[in-house]
């Protein structure tokens, strides 16, 4: 079983981190209010950008200065054009990124209250067609870094294959269960840490969404399962750490909210680079918090997502 603190000491900016995961292109649009079925409401801020949850955590990784390479499917069309110019722009490495002709981009149409919060509808396009094979041509890569991340915008089973080099090669593994969905102990058993947040939590073990089972008890059941950590994320409450040792609360950071979109990404990217850079788990996830807390200041995904220089004056500031 790994150890959840890389024994290798460095500086951040050589923090090795893939990334297996998914792209879409978001369209987001702001309303006063979410509608009920049969509205039409005016909204306005409309907005056009990369996105999905691996390729913005590839992003964010990057923009704190690890060496980045980002695994995934993307169509032939003007969408996947859209990730390939972001990569290039971010320093996110590209050698194991496929395109296909067979599916469209993958597309998520976002909609902002006033308040902040969202709801997305995702059609996953040539994120469907990323297999196991596709993964297992990136082995080489997968085991010579200090982190690989995943997602569930990506076939389940590519997903925990890419979970099952990590661990055959020690390297961390961190699985970021969203959108939500049950996964099987078979892959839980190869994720050293899973981040859900509350209702992620208790769907990947098979309950539903609201189902009024203490959020310790279903962290234990993980443990049980054989994950080293869990790190359940709750907004506004900050984040729960549990391992074998015991469980630790970590208050949330204030910040004036516009958009929550891309916190997610934010927290998991953010903690991926900072436990390859060899930083301990609690204030690896505490950097990681104030990353998503900052995300959460600006509209929009990748304008919000910020670098190291921001994480650590916000962190100075606490």
């Amino acid at each position: 079983m790994n150890s959840i603190e890389n024994p290798k000491s460095k500086i951040e900016n050589s923090a090795r981190v893939t990334v297996v995961g998914s792209f879409a292109v978001g369209l987001t649009l702001r309303a006063e209010r979410f509608p009920v079925k049969g509205e039409t409401l005016l909204g306005r801020d409309f907005d056009l950008g990369p996105g999905g949850k691996g390729s913005n955590q590839a992003v964010q990784a990057a923009r704190l200065g690890a060496d980045v390479e980002f695994i995934a499917r993307l169509g032939q069309d003007n969408f996947g054009a859209i990730g390939d110019a972001l990569y290039a722009a971010e320093n996110v490495g590209t050698k194991y990124l496929l395109h296909t002709d067979k599916r469209n981009t993958g597309v998520g149409f976002i909609v902002l209250d006033a308040r902040g919060d969202n709801f997305i509808i995702l059609d996953p396009g040539a994120n469907a067609l990323f297999t196991p094979a596709d993964v297992e041509h990136a082995r080489e890569r997968i085991e010579n870094s200090d982190v690989v991340i995943t997602q569930l915008e990506i076939p389940l089973e590519t997903a925990g294959h890419a979970l099952k080099l990590a661990r055959d090669a020690n390297v961390i593994s961190i699985l970021n269960p969203a959108p939500a969905t049950r996964v099987p102990p078979d892959i839980l058993k190869n994720a050293d840490i899973v981040t859900p947040n509350e209702t992620e939590l208790r769907i990947l073990l098979g309950h539903a969404p609201d189902a009024p089972i203490p959020s310790i008890d279903l962290c234990h059941a993980l443990l049980q399962l054989g994950v080293q950590t869990v790190i359940l994320t709750r907004g506004a409450q900050g984040a729960l750490v549990v391992t074998a040792g015991g469980y630790h609360v970590m208050a949330a950071m204030q910040i004036q909210v516009v958009d929550t979109t891309g916190a997610g990404d934010a927290f998991n990217g953010t903690l991926a680079t900072y436990l390859a850079s060899g930083m301990p788990l609690e204030p690896a996830t505490r950097h990681a918090i104030a990353a998503g807390a900052l995300a959460c200041a600006k509209l929009g995904v990748i304008p919000a997502l910020p670098n190291a220089a921001q994480v650590n004056e916000f962190l100075r500031g606490e």
